[in-house]
């Protein structure tokens, strides 16, 4: 009993001396109501204040990402002042004492405080600091970084997060986001950072860039698009109430597009997100509000694509128009994106290296190959992607696209619609669409069918209990496809360095060419992520086209029970 005892009467010290130096009154006064309530034996409270404290959110190749509130293991502002204050002293380490670093933020809760805390610890350090002027996509902090000639970049984001997260993802100076040794030696700064009251914070002293930056964005996103190809498309977009409207339409003026129709409950950034359950257009429900503008508008104007960013605009969604489904519309995958943009690229006479992470469809592969066009696999993250030798294009199945590596060394969720734009413009010029070009690449490369099994658990100890149950005892087969090989990523491949990851290749068996299944954590959210595909050839031609889906789909679902019972989730 005096053990715990103790172990209570160090975790209220430890809350007060964190209430005593964070600067932010918001986070204060929830401590200190906190600190009230577990004192007073609210068992809660006591819970709630013990998880806040139960260790520092770290810092890694996503750099931080969590739930806004006070302590150590939540975003706020003494955490972010104390990441901005190691990533200066990495900087300054590294010969960049006087470098430039810019700074990014989006629409959520802090944001703005959060970046403008980074800009002080900087200029208190010595370095020099940029802040954008308002909340911008992800992608125009990742353009400015090069543009601008920075040491590094920090965008304030959760990306597509639940509403009560932010976070904070770190750009060094080529403009890709950071990977190892860079992440843990950051990392290490951090926890080398002593009391806070320490670290020095400018009141002023860094540069506020206007709306020069985007329009040099603009410029460059502007010639992503053939100046003289087709332009007739009605598009309807939203940017679910994230900071993707302003950039996105000005793209598509400048680009020489009709405005595309905006949906009006989601146009505006608003950090609660009130009209969908998850800000990710990926999620059930969230398109449903697009797909409602596009059935309203006016008699006689047909809508040929619906366009979706998420909250910060490094994601691009595309939906295509199909009677077959109860609201007219049909949510693409980001493997079919990725392989129409690829086909688009090739007829366009694209050059360099073509890249998927390793849990993207493997069709990317053999457009390359017939292409003849290099092409690489990496770990997950366009940290990685963005660094392949030679880049021309790069993808990854939850939605990101880099069009144009040669000015935004990331993922993009404006270029990659306005690429999407163009394609569908010039597809609608010869009568065709978007679904008419995949029928067609699926008879050329055979049907390349994918989903995921994806599991959101309230206790992260549920995945690694799936992960090591899978590693334990292995399945030998899924779906009724004998498991031809089982790599435990976590040992690094001849490619590849060692990741949590577990890898199947299924032999073929019937009509199915082949099938692969990947099993990881997610990177950012609690969720445990399955991605599966299958491959089948369809000798039949178009006529058999159909049915080759059907049993696909059959097949993936027979894969998602298989591995669910195997993993035990």
């Amino acid at each position: 009993m005096a053990s715990a005892s103790n172990s209570a009467e160090q975790l209220i010290q430890q809350a007060r001396t964190w209430l005593a130096e964070d600067p932010d009154p918001d986070t204060r006064d929830e401590l200190e109501v906190l600190l009230a309530s577990a004192e007073a034996g609210d068992r809660a409270a006591a819970d709630d204040l013990a998880d806040r404290f139960a260790g520092t959110l770290q810092f890694g190749t996503a750099g931080l990402r969590g739930e806004i509130g006070a302590g150590p293991m939540r975003m706020n502002r003494s955490v972010v002042i104390r990441a901005a204050a190691g990533l200066a002293a990495y900087l300054t380490a590294h010969g960049q004492g006087d470098g430039l670093v810019v700074v990014g933020y989006d629409a959520r809760h802090k944001s703005y405080d959060f970046a403008r805390d980074t800009a002080a610890v900087m200029v208190g350090a010595g370095l020099r600091a940029a802040l954008l002027s308002r909340p911008l996509p992800t992608p125009v902090l990742a353009f400015a970084v090069r543009h601008l000639g920075a040491a590094a970049g920090v965008m304030v984001t959760a990306s597509h997060n639940p509403p009560q997260d932010n976070g904070y993802k770190v750009y060094l100076g080529d403009g890709s986001q950071i990977v190892p040794p860079a992440d843990s030696g950051i990392a290490a700064e951090i926890a080398a950072i002593g009391p806070l009251a320490d670290v020095p914070l400018a009141g002023d002293g860094w540069q506020v860039y206007g709306d020069e930056v985007v329009e040099a964005y603009l410029e460059r996103v502007a010639s992503v698009v053939d100046r003289h190809s087709p332009r007739d498309l009605s598009v309807v977009y939203t940017p679910l109430h994230g900071v993707g409207r302003s950039t996105l339409t000005a793209a598509f003026a400048r680009a020489g597009f009709t405005a595309p129709h905006v949906v009006a409950e989601q146009a505006e950034p608003d950090a609660d997100f009130p009209t969908v359950a998850f800000p990710n257009p990926e999620e059930p429900g969230a398109m449903d509000l697009a797909f409602a503008a596009a059935r309203a508008l006016a008699p006689g104007v047909d809508t040929d694509i619906v366009i979706a960013n998420d909250p910060d605009a490094d994601r691009c969604a595309v939906a295509v128009p199909d009677r077959g489904t109860e609201v007219g519309w049909r949510m693409l995958r980001g493997d079919e994106v990725g392989a129409l943009l690829a086909t688009h690229l090739v007829h366009q006479r694209a050059t360099g290296t073509f890249a998927a992470s390793i849990v993207s469809s493997s069709l990317l592969s053999r457009i390359a190959a017939r292409a003849g066009l290099d092409y690489a696999d990496t770990l997950t993250g366009f940290k990685w992607i963005s660094r392949v030798e030679g880049l021309r294009y790069g993808y990854e199945e939850a939605l990101g696209y880099c069009v144009d590596p040669g000015g935004v060394r990331d993922k993009d969720g404006i270029s990659a619609a306005l690429a999407v734009a163009e394609l569908a413009a010039e597809l609608k010029a010869k009568g065709r669409t978007l679904s008419d070009l995949l029928d067609d690449i699926a008879l050329e490369y055979g049907l390349h069918a994918t989903d995921q099994l994806s599991v959101r658990v309230a206790d992260l100890g549920l995945i690694g209990e799936a992960m090591t149950r899978l590693r334990e005892r292995p399945p030998t087969s899924l779906a009724g496809l004998a498991v031809a090989t089982a790599e435990d990523l976590t040992r690094g491949t001849e490619d590849l360095p060692p990741t949590d990851g577990l890898r199947y290749h299924l032999a073929g068996a019937g009509p199915v060419e082949s099938a692969r299944v990947i099993v990881r954590p997610s990177g950012t959210e609690p969720k445990l992520k399955c991605y599966l595909e299958v491959v089948l050839p369809v000798p039949g031609g178009a006529e058999t086209l159909a049915a080759t889906r059907t049993r696909a789909a059959e097949v993936l679902a027979a894969l998602k029970t298989d591995l669910a019972t195997a993993a035990g989730i």
